[in-house]
């Protein structure tokens, strides 16, 4: 069954690679969405997915790269749209 998540993750999570690792990590395994920047130094994905890869990949967000400090997640659950053929970095 696919799921879609919405999430933002807050703490030092800009400037360390946090999109680049979401994104490498997501299409390990096999989750589609995209992963931006916000302007007030949070981090902000959609993901969709096979459950367990979207759950997996939203476990990784609470802990991000080493170079991440992530103080929390916010998780919304969203209908599932198929709208993403891959994933991608916004900026």
């Amino acid at each position: 069954m696919n799921i879609r998540v919405s999430v933002t993750v807050f703490g030092r999570v800009q400037g360390v690679a946090f999109r680049h690792y979401t994104s490498r990590r997501a299409v390990e395994l096999g989750v589609s969405g995209w992963v931006g920047n916000l302007p007030d130094g949070s981090v902000a994905g959609v993901f969709e997915g096979d459950e367990n890869g979207v759950n997996a990949l939203v476990e990784w967000c609470r802990q991000g790269p080493p170079a991440a400090a992530v103080e929390r997640l916010d998780l919304r659950r969203e209908t599932c749209t198929g709208e993403f053929t891959g994933f991608s970095i916004r900026s």
